[in-house]
């Protein structure tokens, strides 16, 4: 596979057609102050990757066009690293379900896995501080973690909303108990068709793909007896 990083004089020469007054010092200092960390050769010589890139032109747009002191854009670079997204007033909002992460200034989208602070969770879910807490004392939510991913915001939303329209979070804690049931029938099945000689191989499936149909058909079956039990009751 090819490298395709590049060195120092080829990132000024990439970079000074919308950046005129950009130099090797510059770079450098930047570089100093911990916004971009380029790869080394085994000479020392630094290789500048397109996130590189990217993360460089972010540093000085918002240099030029924002007046954003240094401090303020290794917070929003922090921020996009997280997954999170950047606004063009400089507000740090998580994505919603329908938008992708990357932020609107900044380096493209390479696929970052979402990590949210505390109150970064609590102001992406809408739910207060009281709310956070008794989800995670109730095992709704992780405990002990710097930071939570993409899942925990999905499952803090969905309480949220739970919570909202007048329901307890300890009574949400059922919920918890039937998603791991539900993965404890997916891991049984693929128990039982390895002891039959019948594992996901066999049918040209992994084993990701098997418990993830079983768990599938677990919430189609949930849903159907709901269904039914509404109707039953009209």
């Amino acid at each position: 596979m090819p490298d395709d990083r590049i060195g120092i004089g080829a990132l000024i020469a990439r970079l000074e057609g919308d950046f005129p007054d950009i130099t090797i010092s510059k770079v450098r200092f930047l570089e100093s102050e911990g916004l971009v960390t380029p790869a080394r050769t085994a000479s020392g010589y630094r290789k500048y990757s397109a996130d590189d890139v990217d993360r460089l032109r972010y540093v000085l747009t918002a240099q030029r066009d924002r007046f954003w002191p240094l401090k303020v854009i290794r917070e929003r670079l922090d921020a996009l690293d997280r997954g999170l997204d950047v606004a063009d007033d400089g507000a740090v909002v998580a994505p919603t379900h329908d938008q992708p992460t990357g932020g609107r200034l900044g380096p493209r989208d390479r696929g970052r896995p979402l990590r949210l602070t505390a109150i970064e969770l609590q102001h992406a879910a809408d739910i207060d501080t009281g709310t956070f807490r008794e989800l995670i004392a109730y095992g709704l939510l992780p405990k002990s973690r710097d930071h939570f991913d993409a899942a925990d915001l999905e499952v803090a939303r969905a309480c949220g909303a739970l919570v909202d329209a007048g329901i307890d979070v300890r009574h949400l804690r059922p919920f918890k108990s039937a998603a791991e049931r539900e993965l404890g029938l997916s891991e049984h099945v693929l128990g039982q068709q390895a002891l039959r000689g019948r594992g996901a191989d066999a049918a040209g499936l992994d084993d990701e793909s098997v418990q993830r149909q079983v768990v599938e058909d677990c919430l189609e079956l949930h849903v159907a007896l709901v269904r039914r039990g509404l109707e039953d009751g009209t």
